[in-house]
């Protein structure tokens, strides 16, 4: 057992926006450290979100990013032999996490050319409440909403 729980890490922001959001997104977008690369990506998804909406691309990915984050979640458990899924709530940081992990998993099985356009895209059908991340939250809620007969076996 832990004797005390580890130190955040605070993130530096990044230097377009000042949002160390931004940069816990590029570090999940990135591949094999290519942190530059990642950042290019990001910032040609956002300028092209920004071209196709006339509103701060920035906003809309803050927006889609709340609309696909989760608030529930089922977790196992182990009861007397037989194995029952609880649903929980999930605490803010992993809810931030599950959305930007989600965001970029269904971006990457799009079919366009280029990953700043289907990130763009992504995150566009994300705002609108629409696309495969946001059905993926929906999905973990029906499950949650399913189970809830055994939220009494919380641990």
């Amino acid at each position: 057992m832990r004797k005390s729980t580890p130190e955040k890490i605070e993130r530096k922001p990044d230097s377009k926006f000042g949002d160390p959001l931004v940069t816990r997104f590029v570090n999940n977008l990135m591949f094999d450290g290519k942190k530059s690369t990642a950042y290019k990506i990001f910032y040609d998804a956002i300028d092209l979100i920004g071209k196709r909406t006339e509103e701060p691309g920035i906003e809309i990915w803050k927006k889609a990013l709340d609309n696909v984050s989760p608030t529930v979640e089922v977790k196992s458990r182990r009861v007397g032999g037989a194995t029952f899924q609880i649903p929980t709530e999930i605490r803010p940081d992993r809810k931030t996490a599950l959305g930007i992990k989600w965001l970029i998993m269904y971006s990457r099985r799009r079919n366009e050319k280029s990953m700043s356009q289907r990130l763009a895209n992504e995150i566009l059908a994300a705002s609108k409440q629409e696309g495969s991340a946001h059905k993926k939250k929906e999905d973990t809620h029906r499950m949650a909403e399913a189970n809830k007969a055994f939220s009494h076996f919380r641990f």
